[in-house]
């Protein structure tokens, strides 16, 4: 008695080559995909981290620099003053006084007793090295610390007003005693990330009203 085999079935090398193909194909765009949604992701933390810390900075710059010229006047006119120190003030650097202790009658910014106290002589640079912006205060300790880093530029627009409801005249990129109004403008370079557009940054502007000027202090 003669018994017949069974024929077997199974896949040929062409069709696990087209299936392999196939498999890697589609594994290829899923981590592609993923790459893509991680760096997206990665992208927006360190956006919102970069964001956070210059708003954070210029809450801090805002705040000291709308205080500027408090407790001061200008000697030769006898009228409220800016507190700007002019020759140490242009588009990426400006130097700002003020007299919140109240020792004396305000007669020279460099007078023992008026402006000496930590925070009264305060100086914000932007310093190209180093990507940041510094804060200097010759009465504090330490003097110098980094207001915050990984920041491309910061630049400071006046505008300086003259008479009662003056619309006022600028940008300028240099104060006057008549600057009443200063917009900080900061640029934020976003690290590179693999698959999105590089390089990336983000600009954002804090305006401050300079309210111890003497056009600021006729307005109320």
């Amino acid at each position: 008695m003669q018994v017949r085999k069974r024929s077997q079935s199974g896949f040929s090398l062409l069709e696990l080559m087209i299936a392999m193909t196939i498999m890697l194909i589609m594994m290829s765009v899923a981590t592609s995909l993923f790459s893509r949604s991680l760096s997206t992701r990665l992208r927006e933390s360190r956006t919102t981290d970069a964001l956070t810390s210059a708003y954070a900075a210029l809450n801090v710059m805002s705040r000291e620099i709308g205080n500027s010229g408090y407790g001061l006047l200008d000697p030769a006119t006898g009228l409220a003053t800016n507190g700007i120190v002019l020759p140490d003030s242009d588009a990426h650097k400006i130097h700002v006084r003020s007299n919140f202790n109240n020792i004396t009658a305000y007669t020279d910014p460099n007078a023992p007793g008026q402006t000496n106290a930590p925070g009264e002589d305060v100086t914000y640079y932007f310093e190209a090295t180093t990507k940041s912006i510094v804060r200097y205060d010759p009465h504090s300790s330490p003097t110098t610390s980094v207001v915050v880093n990984k920041i491309s530029n910061v630049t400071f627009n006046y505008y300086d007003y003259v008479t009662s409801g003056s619309s006022g005249t600028g940008p300028n990129t240099t104060p006057t005693g008549a600057t009443g109004r200063i917009v900080i403008t900061v640029s934020v370079d976003l690290d590179p990330i693999y698959g999105q557009p590089n390089p990336s940054s983000i600009t954002f502007s804090s305006e401050v009203n300079m309210r111890n000027s003497n056009y600021m202090l006729q307005q109320y």
